[in-house]
């Protein structure tokens, strides 16, 4: 196991689960699907998911410091009870004004839920797996978000009440497991500040402002590394019918790249934790610019042929490039405050996934499949350049934690 406590890591990790499938199935289904037959018109739908989403992204980091003060589990079952009542009030008494009131709310508290889960989990780490139990939780989500997209719509298509039903048994289920946390804290180190939290003359730059200046320095590679995947969210489709390709096809070359992604976590994921970060993140980063620059550079007809390449390569780069990344992390946030600067960074992150489909779309129309990813490649490699300079003594004083 990965964690000390592993009880309560798996009832934040099923909190996780239930409210990001009733967040996704809501704003990608339900309101999409049923809200003009409750008189919200498209530009209503589009500001109460704007404005959920928005909150969620700007709040995470001052959310942070309010489930530090006030208490982890606390926040999360405000998050919980504000997600039911947008949810119920949405069914049975929608309206434009409150709607977007409600889910702006909503967002708001749910930005607790993600800064948390992973200080908890970076907290409750055994030693030696850090990286690996921070992997973990990031990815955790990925179930969630394919039923909320997969299972929710065609349940609302076939029977709205039953869609209904499910939304607010999950979120009730949410809130039941928010309630089991009421008392959880965000565990807060004692005794002396690590070595990687003590000035030293070999990162004089990093002493402004104190503590927070590293974390300062984790930001642009932040934006750009989500940057990269984010210019794909709304080409997949079009992507598949320039390659001539259909879902079908990638089922089982898709399979192939999990298990290779499963593989390389595991493996260097066990050397970020004993060695250090950069020993996978490098890799992993180097990896993936060079299979989107081989994508960039190969006709449609070569893609479909080399799949079978592709997919594995691309699952190995990413589990180094999340072993490392989340390693990478959890060495450089101060301590004292770990849910503040874990909402920090993954405010950030959620700016590059929103940048991504802007540039992607962009990229798409100015040169196609060679545009989208040789512009992937391009960020995915000036992200490791900037690890060797200006990044340099961010990555020297993580590797003396």
């Amino acid at each position: 196991m990965l964690w000390t406590r592993p009880l309560t890591m798996l009832q934040l990790l099923a909190l996780l689960l239930a409210s990001e499938l009733v967040r996704t199935g809501f704003f990608v289904a339900a309101l999409p699907l049923l809200g003009p037959g409750l008189g919200l018109g498209p530009a209503v739908i589009g500001a109460m998911v704007g404005a959920h989403y928005l909150t969620d992204a700007v709040g995470k980091g001052p959310m942070g410091l309010v489930s530090e003060r006030w208490g982890l589990g606390r926040v999360l079952v405000l998050g919980a009870f504000l997600g039911l009542l947008t949810v119920l009030g949405t069914r049975l008494w929608p309206s434009a004004w409150w709607g977007v009131l409600a889910c702006a709310l909503w967002g708001l508290a749910f930005g607790t839920l993600w800064p948390g889960l992973m200080s908890v989990s970076q907290a409750l780490a055994r030693p030696g797996r850090t990286a690996r139990a921070l992997a973990v939780s990031n990815l955790s989500v990925a179930p969630a978000i394919l039923a909320g997209v997969l299972l929710v719509g065609p349940l609302l298509q076939g029977s709205s009440r039953g869609g209904w039903a499910l939304l607010l048994g999950a979120q009730g289920l949410a809130l039941l497991l928010a309630l089991g946390l009421w008392r959880l804290r965000l565990p807060v180190p004692e005794g002396p500040l690590p070595a990687a939290e003590r000035p030293t003359p070999a990162a004089p730059r990093l002493r402004l402002p104190g503590e927070w200046g590293r974390v300062a320095v984790l930001l642009p590679a932040a934006f750009a590394q989500t940057l990269a995947p984010g210019l794909l969210v709304t080409l997949l489709y079009p992507l598949l019918a320039h390659l001539g390709l259909g879902l079908r096809d990638l089922a089982l070359p898709g399979l192939i790249g999990a298990a290779a992604f499963a593989l390389s976590l595991g493996v260097l994921g066990r050397l970020a934790d004993q060695v250090h970060p950069r020993r996978a993140l490098t890799p992993g980063l180097l990896l993936l610019a060079a299979v989107f620059a081989l994508v960039a550079v190969s006709a449609p007809q070569e893609v479909r042929a080399r799949l079978w390449i592709i997919a594995p390569l691309l699952g190995v780069g990413y589990g180094a490039f999340m072993a490392g990344w989340n390693g990478l992390v959890a060495r450089t946030l101060p301590p004292q405050h770990r849910a503040a600067a874990w909402g920090t960074v993954m405010a950030v992150e959620s700016l590059g996934y929103a940048a991504g489909p802007l540039l992607g779309g962009a990229a798409w129309q100015l040169g196609s499949q060679a545009g989208v990813f040789g512009l992937g490649a391009a960020v995915f490699l000036l992200t490791e350049l900037y690890y060797l300079w200006p990044g340099r003594r961010l990555v020297r004083r993580a590797g003396e934690a």
